[in-house]
């Protein structure tokens, strides 16, 4: 049997003694059979996940923190920060193409390493809480909105967003933006007094969380839910700049996914707008989900589709 980093230094040495909390795990993130355990999770289906396994929890009174280090180099640096202003033992745990090494390296120069494990190329390790590390956590905002660390596009607009609002600023009746993110398209589709309402689905709740903030409109209405189960509707017209991806690995599924929700969550006489990178093969789901398909104008590096006539 495979074991986690975790069981290994659990085996090796380290010692958790009372309550941890455990920061952004993924689904079956193996928690080496501790018992004691509350788990932080902000993308939804995680969310879910943990959840169901009664471990969901805001860490009060924990003895120790396992950093599960994300993509997001800033955010794992924030992430590693609340640990140690948290106090107690803090653990890391990282694959090197998330950066891993340069943490350790970070955290080596300010605080004493009580134990190592590299396996399956990443580390863990961990150490008493103290001293920060000095590095810089800030983010640069696009003009006129807020972001955080770590959300999808956090310091400019996407550029498939970009290309993809002219198309929905003249709208009408009851939208949805799927993957609303922390809110670009939204504000956009509000510039039209036609829209009566706006319902953003995000599955990343502090994206989320930014997207209330930016678009501060009473037609507009925050829902935290993965795009795929998503059950609400019917609308008029569906907006979306899916994910491709949750890990570094790409997968075209995650798009074909909101296709089928579009189609799914449309009125009979809905329209489906969405933009996508040119290289990922959307256009024989859109053909099954839908009667028209056109693709409009786009540029070398994303197409935008109008979908219409959902079928059921």
């Amino acid at each position: 049997m495979k074991h986690s980093r975790l069981f290994t230094a659990l085996q090796e040495g380290l010692q958790v003694e009372g309550p941890l909390h455990v920061l952004r795990p993924p689904a079956g993130y193996d928690l080496a059979g501790l018992t004691d355990v509350s788990v932080g999770a902000v993308f939804y289906p995680d969310h879910q996940y943990w959840s169901a396994m009664g471990l969901v929890g805001d860490g009060a009174g924990r003895a120790a923190t396992l950093v599960v280090v994300p993509r997001s180099k800033t955010l794992a640096r924030v992430m590693v920060n609340d640990a140690i202003a948290a106090g107690g033992l803090v653990i890391v745990d990282g694959q090197k193409t998330d950066g891993i090494e340069s943490i350790y390296k970070d955290v080596r120069k300010v605080a004493q390493i009580k134990g190592v494990v590299t396996k399956g190329h990443g580390r863990l390790f961990w150490f008493q809480a103290g001293e920060t590390p000095r590095w810089n956590t800030s983010i640069t905002s696009p003009d006129g909105f807020i972001t955080a660390p770590g959300v999808f596009s956090e310091s400019k607009i996407d550029a498939g967003s970009t290309l993809l609002a002219p198309h929905v600023d003249a709208l009408k009746g009851a939208v949805a933006d799927l993957g609303a993110g922390w809110g670009y398209l939204s504000r956009v589709v509000l510039q039209s007094d036609a829209v009566t309402r706006l319902d953003m689905v995000e599955a990343d709740k502090i994206a989320l969380d930014c997207a209330a903030k930016n678009v501060p409109d009473p037609r507009a209405t925050a829902h935290w839910d993965d795009a795929l189960t998503y059950q609400g509707g019917p609308y008029d017209v569906v907006v979306s700049n899916p994910p491709f991806h949750t890990s570094r690995d790409g997968d075209p599924d995650l798009g074909r996914g909101f296709i089928a929700t579009a189609a799914r969550l449309l009125t009979p006489r809905g329209t489906f707008l969405m933009v996508a990178n040119r290289h990922l093969p959307y256009e024989s789901t859109l053909g099954a989900k839908f009667g028209r398909v056109e693709e409009l104008d786009g540029s070398g590096a994303f197409k935008l589709f109008r979908a219409t006539k959902p079928k059921r």
